[in-house]
């Protein structure tokens, strides 16, 4: 008695009978064709179209934004005008919010990566007495709330003349975003092979060249996933800013806030100011876009 693959081969001699695939084979096959790319184009392009038309509202006059929408600019390009750019950099109190919003985000994700950076590195390859437990307590504080410390810390910084100030603020962004960064880098740094950190250490590598050498260029995706994180929650942040600031030390989310309650007067130095707050985050993102992109993708693979 022959096998159904034998009389398959003999019904047909001298062609290749080829495996019949699966559904799910079939299925991923058509969704990396040209079809599908296409329509993700499009998703992506409709995600655009909030930031592409507060872009457009903000080269409008105050008048012509009441009259119609955005979208009305296509038919009529004289609408569109730097005069709202101009009263933004008038406006002391959005510009000083800029300023403040980057002195608050850069050393808050600066140090939440180096910091974060050295303790992974310890946690992955140092032994010291109660590492494990050590590394168990800051995976624990991920579950924290920002919530459940606000009112603790403030009266912490109260006392201790930190609150109102951007001191305080960016220790609360450290001290709430280390857990995670630990942990992350941790786990990335783990997976790099003893051997190469024991080569190092037979060349006469110490602790701290070994990191500045070896590891910190393998963990590069890792960190600047980190950083990209770290830096777009500090710059969106808008609850902690609003607890621990005062009027001179407000970042622009908070500058915004306060603006809306006169929304019909200074709709010109709002749409502006709420443009460039949403753009230098994107600019950030798509610029380490490449690094963002294969941190996540060793993580996958590891």
């Amino acid at each position: 008695m022959t096998t159904h693959a034998e009389s398959i081969g003999e019904a047909a001699p001298g062609r290749v009978v080829k495996a019949r695939r699966s559904l799910g084979s079939r299925i991923a096959e058509r969704l990396s064709g040209g079809l599908v790319r296409a329509f993700l184009i499009v998703v992506g392009l409709f995600w655009l179209v909030p930031t592409v038309g507060l872009f457009l509202s903000s080269l409008r006059a105050p008048e012509d934004m009441s009259a119609d929408g955005w979208w009305n600019v296509f038919a009529k390009p004289s609408q569109l005008t730097f005069d709202s750019y101009q009263k933004l950099l008038e406006n002391s109190d959005i510009t000083h919010s800029l300023v403040n919003t980057a002195l608050i985000t850069v050393p808050a994700t600066v140090l939440v990566v180096v910091i974060g950076s050295l303790a992974g590195y310890a946690f992955a390859w140092l032994e010291f007495p109660g590492r494990d437990w050590w590394f168990l307590a800051v995976v624990g504080l991920l579950v924290v709330p920002v919530q459940v410390a606000l009112i603790p810390i403030a009266e912490l910084f109260g006392t201790i003349g930190l609150f109102g100030s951007i001191l305080g603020v960016v220790l609360f962004h450290v001290g709430f975003g280390l857990p995670f960064a630990v942990f992350l880098l941790r786990n990335f740094f783990a997976e790099i092979p003893r051997e190469l950190l024991e080569a190092a250490r037979l060349d006469g590598a110490g602790e701290l060249r070994l990191f500045a050498r070896v590891v910190m260029p393998l963990g590069g995706p890792a960190i600047a996933s980190l950083g990209i994180f770290q830096f777009l929650w500090v710059w969106n942040d808008m609850l902690v800013a609003l607890v621990f600031t005062k009027s001179g030390s407000q970042p622009i989310t908070v500058a915004l806030q306060t603006q809306v309650r006169q929304f019909s007067n200074n709709v010109d130095v709002l749409a502006p100011g709420a443009f460039l707050s949403m753009v230098i985050p994107l600019a950030v993102f798509f610029a380490f876009q490449r690094q963002f992109v294969s941190g996540v993708m060793a993580g996958a693979v590891k």
